[in-house]
């Protein structure tokens, strides 16, 4: 299978994984502020981006191994691995699967520890795409992604989003959501021995912040941070603040 990714930048290895519906553009000037101090490698996850389409229901582990592949590729033993909401979820999949290969790991915007009625919710998610497409549940998102401030002040940035959620292959996107909805490691956190970063936006109806402090809670060495105002689209809206973030935790060993 072909896992398409970007490298650049020297210093110690950076495994970054965007989310659902994006590519590793979607890392933009968080990686070029990165690249200033770390060898940083941006994937495309599979049937994103250049990346070779999913073409039947996968999991989170398949994706985590698609990562794992990257790094052999790219002739890393260990990584610090960064992801954001759907590329979090794999990201921890990548510490618990791989648990040698993850030196540090960061999860931002990623859901986790759901109750019943967030399953339930994320289910009917998952029954809108299917029924309606990508194109109506990007058009539905914006609200959910940005804050009414960058909508207002950034529309070209919003729309290019919008826009790279429906140019996706319909199936990819299909079996890449439905890992993002119903993939849940709450019961395994205790595992993940790393010094872990836990990142969400204040107003993030998907990765609620009680979701980042349960995070926080069951990983041992572990920091959290909850972003006032922001919503879920913590790359395209708050990318300043985040690599600030980013670039502190990776250097801070």
């Amino acid at each position: 299978m072909k896992i398409a990714y970007r490298r650049e930048g020297r210093g110690a290895p950076v495994l970054l994984i965007h989310g659902v519906g994006g590519d590793s553009g979607n890392w933009g000037p968080i990686a070029a502020r990165l690249q200033r101090r770390f060898d940083v490698i941006a994937m495309d996850l599979r049937g994103h981006g250049r990346s070779d389409l999913i073409t039947g229901p996968v999991q989170a582990h398949d994706l985590a191994r698609d990562a794992a592949q990257v790094l052999d590729e790219c002739g890393v033993a260990a990584s610090a691995v960064v992801g954001f909401s759907l590329g979090g979820t794999v990201a921890q999949a990548l510490a618990l699967d791989f648990p040698g290969r993850v030196a540090r790991l960061a999860v931002m915007g990623s859901p986790c520890g759901r109750t019943p009625e967030e399953r339930a919710r994320a289910l009917e998610r998952i029954e809108f795409l299917k029924a309606h497409g990508a194109p109506a549940l990007a058009e539905a998102n914006r609200e959910r992604w940005f804050t009414d401030e960058f909508r207002g002040a950034h529309p070209d940035a919003v729309e290019r989003r919008v826009d790279q959620v429906k140019a996706c292959d319909p199936a990819s996107y299909l079996y890449a959501f439905t890992v993002f909805c119903t993939a849940d490691f709450a019961d395994r956190l205790p595992e993940i021995r790393v010094a872990t970063l836990v990142v969400t936006g204040e107003h993030d109806v998907a990765a609620t912040p009680r979701m980042a402090r349960l995070m926080g809670e069951r990983i041992g060495a572990s920091q959290v941070r909850v972003l006032p105002r922001l919503r879920h689209s913590l790359l395209i809206e708050a990318p300043a603040q985040v690599g600030e973030l980013l670039e502190g935790f990776l250097g801070n060993h």
